[in-house]
C-alpha cells in the first residue's frame, strides 16, 4: 500500500479507522484502501450509511449556528474526525469571526490534516487526544492558550460516544467535562442507536476497527445529559432538532439512525 504524502509516517495505514471511514461516507479524500474496503462492508450492512452521516453533519451545522447566535464563542469538538466542508470553525466564524474552535481526535491523520487546514487560522487548533481521558484534553497547553475556561464553552460530542463502551463510563467522562465548564456552557450530543432497526451486521463490521460500536437507546442518551438542562425539543431524531425548514424533517426522521440533543449547564 502506497503511503500518501499527507499521511504521517508514524501511523499504520493497514489498520482501518472509524474517522477515515466517516470521511469516506461524506465523500472526503483522506482515507486509505483499508478504510474504503471496510466502509463498503458497513454500507452493505446499512445501505443508507451515507445519508446517516449527512444527517449528522447537518445537525452539527445547525447546532453550531444556534449556539453561535446565542453568544457562544468557544467550541470544543471532541472526536472531530477529519475536517470536511462545513466544519465547526467555518460555520461559527462565518457568524462570529472571533469564535474559537479546538478540534480533538484520537486519529493522527485527522489531527495532521486539521493542523494543515488551520495553519492560517489563529482562532482554531487541532489537538491529539482521547475522549476517554478528558482531564488530559482540558489540561492541554494549546487548549488553555486558546480558551478561557472561565467563560462558556460548547462541548461537541458528535457521533463519538457510540464508540465509548459502557465499561469506559461515558457518564463519568461527561461529568468531568461538565465540572470543568463555566455556567452557561453547552453540551451537544449525537449518538447512534439500534432503536427501530437492527445494527448487528454494522456492529460486526466495526469490531474490525480499534473503536467498536456501543449503540444506546433514547433513554440512555438522555441520561448522558445529567447536570445539564436539555433545550427543546429534548432528545430527538437528528432531523427533528431545529430543522431549517419543516419539510426537512421528512416522514421518517428515525432513518437518520441518531438521537441528538443540546443541554445547557446552569
Amino acid at each position: 500500500m502506497t503511503r500518501p504524502e499527507w499521511a504521517p509516517d508514524d501511523i499504520d495505514i493497514s489498520v482501518p479507522s472509524a474517522a477515515r471511514m466517516y470521511d469516506y461516507y461524506l465523500g472526503g479524500a483522506h482515507n486509505f484502501a483499508v478504510d474504503r474496503e471496510l466502509a463498503e462492508k458497513a454500507l452493505r450492512a446499512m445501505p443508507d450509511g451515507r445519508a446517516l452521516a449527512r444527517a449528522n453533519r447537518a445537525f452539527l451545522q445547525r447546532s453550531v449556528r444556534f449556539l453561535t447566535r446565542a453568544g457562544i464563542r468557544q467550541f470544543l469538538d471532541i472526536g472531530s474526525g477529519i475536517p470536511t466542508v462545513g466544519n465547526v470553525h467555518e460555520v461559527a466564524q462565518r457568524i462570529a469571526p472571533d469564535a474559537r474552535v479546538a478540534y480533538v481526535d484520537i486519529d493522527p491523520i485527522a489531527v495532521s490534516h486539521a493542523r494543515a487546514l488551520l495553519a492560517d487560522n489563529p482562532g482554531a487548533v487541532a489537538l491529539h487526544g482521547d475522549l476517554r481521558e478528558p482531564d488530559r484534553i482540558l489540561a492541554d497547553p494549546a487548549l488553555r492558550e486558546l480558551f478561557d475556561l472561565d467563560q462558556p464553552v460548547a462541548v461537541l460530542l458528535l457521533a463519538v460516544l457510540h464508540f465509548v463502551a459502557d465499561a469506559n463510563r461515558p457518564d463519568e467522562i461527561i461529568g468531568t467535562l461538565r465540572d470543568a465548564l463555566a455556567p452557561g456552557s453547552y453540551l451537544v450530543i449525537s449518538h447512534g442507536t439500534d432503536e427501530g432497526r437492527s445494527t448487528e451486521a454494522l456492529e460486526q463490521v466495526y469490531r474490525n476497527t480499534v473503536t467498536p460500536l456501543a449503540m444506546r437507546d433514547r433513554a440512555q442518551v438522555r441520561a448522558l445529559f445529567a447536570g445539564f438542562e436539555l433545550l427543546e425539543p429534548g432528545v430527538v431524531w437528528a432531523p427533528q432538532w431545529h430543522p431549517d425548514q419543516p419539510e426537512d424533517v421528512g416522514t421518517q426522521p428515525e432513518r437518520s439512525g441518531s438521537y441528538v440533543g443540546v443541554g445547557r449547564r446552569p
